[in-house]
């Protein structure tokens, strides 16, 4: 039976898993404090980085239902609990890699589906959610100022007919010929109607 001091990381370490979006473990072995220190660092704005026991990790993953390091939580262990965007948390794990080749990036959990190092490296190539969102709020906007100009086209023309014939009207110059004939809901004055109104000749 594990100790109270045990059952207790275990509980925090479940509460990690369930409360993190994501989570990626590595292996740190030969890595200095410094090292530790500067990668901590660069995971600050989207999560903590922090060195497990295998044995305990293994059933807090069970118990959080993580699937995905079953079968690796074997030497110095440490896992990347992310709680920000995954892809910048991946970039940083990436470059750390990179930089310091005795890191090991081993698998990963993203939304509770299982992650193997290559994926980890294809979400870290990704571009950041950031990006995307301003992607797509300037396709949203040019959208829209597109349908903007597309609806103001036949009032600005149609602003500009009226303006044109109020103009006409002012100087007195008539109306086309075509603007005087009667509508075809009246009817046309009968030829009795126009010698009324030209007065009696006989």
């Amino acid at each position: 039976m594990a100790t109270p001091a045990k059952q207790a990381a275990i509980a925090e370490l479940t509460d990690r898993f369930r409360e993190s979006g994501a989570a990626v473990l590595t292996e740190y072995r030969g890595l200095t404090v410094k090292q530790l220190k500067e990668l901590r660092t660069s995971l600050r704005a989207n999560g903590t980085y922090a060195i497990v026991k295998n044995t305990l990790t293994e059933r807090a993953a069970k118990e959080a239902g993580v699937t995905a390091f079953e079968g690796q939580l074997t030497g110095p262990s440490a896992i990347a609990f992310i709680t920000g965007d995954p892809v910048e948390a991946a970039k940083s794990l990436r470059d750390f890699a990179k930089a310091n080749p005795l890191l090991i990036i081993k698998s990963g959990v993203l939304d509770g589906r299982p992650l193997s190092a290559e994926d980890i490296t294809k979400l870290a190539d990704l571009e950041s959610r950031e990006v995307l969102l301003a992607k797509l709020a300037g396709a949203m906007k040019a959208s829209l100022s597109q349908t903007v100009y597309l609806l103001a086209a036949p009032l600005s023309q149609a602003a500009r007919t009226i303006d044109a014939l109020r103009a006409q009207v002012s100087a007195g110059t008539p109306a086309p010929a075509a603007d005087a004939a009667p509508s075809s809901d009246e009817p046309a004055p009968t030829p009795t109607e126009d010698v009324a109104a030209g007065g009696d000749e006989g």
